[in-house]
């Protein structure tokens, strides 16, 4: 364990974010899986459901949650689906 204050602060704060960023990643997922399945069985609000997937994503890359070619091969890969 730190002894140093600042370094017990850092400590206190590197696991707040860890946190932070393990919901939102968690969220990223199951909205990516909610549009996969939207995809798969071809429902009317899968534009709306895609729309969504990609606004989490944009948020996601923009908080460096998950880096900026994983998000747009993300994007790329439900576009293509959605379009196909």
């Amino acid at each position: 364990m730190a002894n140093i204050k600042s370094a017990k602060k850092r400590v206190r704060v590197s696991l707040a974010s860890a946190e932070r960023n393990k919901a939102q990643k968690s969220y990223l997922k199951s909205t990516l899986k909610k549009a996969e399945l939207a995809l798969a069985e071809g429902s009317a609000d899968c534009t709306e459901v895609v729309n969504h997937a990609f606004k989490v994503i944009d948020k996601a890359c923009a908080k460096h949650i998950i880096h900026k070619n994983n998000a747009a091969r993300k994007k790329a890969s439900l576009a293509k689906r959605l379009n196909g």
